[in-house]
């Protein structure tokens, strides 16, 4: 029997890594894995959509802070703190719209909803969130309004990690302890600002916020405004704004200025070396006065709900001990989904999720410890190999998907390189693996 082989296994050798194994495998053919996901985005809803197929292996919850999924497609005019004390989690202002096509934006399995057009405001993303949350019935397995307070291992029977979860309803305050096989993390990347320490900043009389708690360009017209970096949400925010300031300074440190034509009141600008009361004095020694800052600096990886005992380190942008930038090498039944950039996130998340199910399961079996270690740590020296900053340390690339995909994506990284004004009125059309089509929509 089952019972009598745990029982000989137990008391009559040593737990050795792979006797363990074998123990978890055989606890989970008598009763399904209890799986926690935090967050309800758009990977909080992928591994729902995922785990809910496999009934008899999975069983699971997720938990999520705001009142409705989405993560950070879920709009609000609110900043800092809902009416609950809650950090707002959402970064999305209210104009925005994607910055690559809905044609390759989605998850593999779930189309995009028809429209005209290929960039889609952030509303038609939650949108779609929402429809493949009801399509793969997920409601049922959501718990809205819960704030997860703490995860901690625990050593379970055999040997088996037991995860002890501190879940909080935001509007009772009434708090909860529960009990997990596993945990799949999904709380984001988008929420907590990274914000530089600039020279003289306390002295700036001027507005001062980050690209998080932008919302609309209105409240800058007739001001000089420097935007402090020049990435996706540095320049489609000084594009907005340009319309009603009287100028916008991008001020980066890009090894080539920015190539693409730009408002006449856009001007490019290096690095900030200190400030004023009024002034901001740049890397060059030149100077400007200016009305507002607004950071467009990027986000930190943030896990407030783990305790020390989940022994995960955050070194500037890397995340340790992670085996293949998603599981952790000491304690693998956690994941963290949606570390690595230069992806499109939604099928990032897909094979993430489906990969490290098959872990759980038995399907997959991992290395040991060691040698999961071993082969994280010659990924990171193989980056910095190439020349890349320990920032990259998550950077990947666009693989195993279809070559149209990779083809959309670099061409569209193209225009917006050298038509940033104008490269979200195309639209495009996947018509077979190589190849696509692109035409003009009405703004």
């Amino acid at each position: 029997s089952v019972k009598l082989q745990l029982e000989t296994t137990h008391y009559l050798q040593p737990l050795t890594h792979d006797s363990v194994r074998f123990i978890n495998w055989q606890i989970r053919i008598m009763s399904r894995i209890r799986v926690a996901v935090i967050g309800g985005g758009a990977a909080g809803l992928c591994a729902g959509r995922h785990l809910v197929s496999d009934p008899q292996h999975f069983e699971f919850k997720i938990f999520e802070q705001w009142n409705e999924v989405g993560g950070t497609w879920c709009y609000t005019e609110m900043t800092g703190t809902d009416e609950y004390g809650v950090p707002i989690h959402s970064s999305m202002y209210r104009n925005l719209k994607t910055n690559v096509p809905k044609e390759i934006m989605p998850f593999p399995d779930f189309p995009f909803h028809d429209t005209d057009a290929s960039f889609v405001h952030h509303t038609d993303v939650l949108k779609y969130l929402k429809e493949y949350a009801r399509h793969y019935d997920l409601y049922k397995h959501i718990r809205l309004r819960t704030l997860v307070q703490e995860i901690k291992p625990t050593m379970g029977k055999c040997g088996k990690t037991v995860w002890k979860i501190v879940i909080k309803d935001v509007e009772s305050n009434i708090e909860e302890q529960m009990e997990f096989d596993a945990v799949i993390v999904c709380n984001g990347h988008y929420s907590v600002p990274s914000i530089p320490n600039i020279e003289g900043m306390d002295k700036f009389e001027g507005v001062t916020q980050h690209s998080k708690d932008y919302r609309s360009p209105e409240q800058f017209r007739g001001v000089n405004v420097v935007i402090l970096g020049a990435g996706s949400s540095g320049v489609d925010i000084a594009m907005e704004i340009s319309a009603y300031a009287k100028e916008v300074y991008i001020s980066h440190n890009l090894p080539e200025p920015l190539t693409c034509n730009l408002p006449s009141n856009v001007k490019q600008v290096p690095g900030i070396k200190f400030a004023s009361s009024t002034d901001f004095t740049f890397l060059d020694d030149s100077s400007t006065h200016a009305d507002a800052l607004i950071y467009c600096t990027g986000y930190k990886f943030n896990f407030p709900f783990l305790t020390p005992e989940c022994k995960v380190r955050i070194e500037g942008r890397r995340v340790m001990p992670l085996y293949k930038h998603l599981i952790h090498t000491e304690l693998p039944s956690i994941c963290f989904v949606g570390l690595p950039f230069q992806v499109l996130p939604f099928p990032l998340f897909h094979f993430q999720i489906q990969y490290f199910m098959k872990t759980l399961d038995g399907s997959i079996t991992l290395p040991s410890k060691e040698e999961m270690d071993e082969e994280t740590e010659k990924d990171f020296q193989r980056r910095l190999a190439m020349d890349m900053p320990p920032t990259c340390a998550h950077k990947m690339g666009l693989k195993r998907l279809p070559p149209v995909v990779r083809m959309v994506y670099d061409y569209v990284a193209d225009r917006r390189k050298n038509n940033l004004m104008h490269y979200k009125a195309e639209s495009y059309s996947l018509l077979d693996q190589g190849h696509f089509e692109k035409k003009e929509v009405s703004p």
